[in-house]
């Protein structure tokens, strides 16, 4: 198996401890070189709940009961899930260069095969209301009536922007993600509820080719 597919996420608590510590330090010295970018909420919600994780982390091991060994558990499943959709909506494009993603832990690409194929899939998608900031992408190969990802694909790329009036190009929609699976939570900022988000997507294989965009769709964010 390449590396590009094994789990970079380490599951045993004390080196999941060092991994989230040094990809939160590289965060915190590297922002400011990309201009404030990923944005200072979503850094924060991230090292909120990485705190919640360490507190329990030093719990288990001043008490290591089963009740205080079930809560490590318990919050650094959440820690990580909250990671991995902070790497997939931020991390995996420019600015962040390859050199950065090695320097956190998180795999590129592979990029040294040579075949290529078109992607002819296209996306269809729709937006579903969850929670108030939340927005959730749903998202399936156009015509089929199951959601699995096609086969050898990375997963759908989502663009979304915030805008007055509909977009005429993609270029617009200025924010992106890799969304593995489906659905996907959009997170906003509680300045920008109220307003029209625009989204589309497109598939991408694990070549890191991409397929034709979908139409723009809209919500308003809750």
């Amino acid at each position: 198996m390449s590396s590009s597919h094994r789990d970079y996420v380490p599951q045993n608590p004390a080196q999941f401890n060092v991994f989230m510590q040094n990809l939160l330090d590289y965060l915190s010295n590297k922002t400011s070189h990309w201009g404030s970018y990923p944005p200072s909420g979503r850094i924060a919600e991230l090292q909120e709940s990485y705190n919640a994780c360490q507190a329990a982390f030093h719990s288990a091991i001043e008490t290591p009961t089963p009740a205080n060994r079930l809560r490590r558990n318990e919050t650094q499943a959440e820690t990580v899930k909250e990671l991995r959709s902070f790497v997939n909506q931020f991390l995996r494009f420019e600015p962040v260069t390859n050199a950065d993603r090695l320097e956190m832990g998180i795999p590129n690409h592979d990029n040294t095969r040579t075949d290529h194929k078109v992607v002819t899939e296209m996306v269809d998608h729709v937006l579903h209301l969850r929670n108030i900031r939340e927005i959730m992408v749903d998202f399936w190969v156009q015509g089929q009536s199951g959601k699995a990802k096609p086969k050898g694909y990375d997963g759908a790329v989502l663009i979304w922007g915030i805008l007055d009036t509909p977009p005429q190009h993609t270029d617009e929609l200025i924010h992106h993600a890799l969304a593995s699976r489906t659905p996907f939570a959009l997170h906003f900022e509680e300045t920008e509820r109220g307003k029209t988000v625009y989204v589309a997507a497109c598939w991408q294989n694990d070549r890191g080719i991409t397929g034709q965009w979908s139409e723009f769709k809209s919500a308003v964010i809750p």
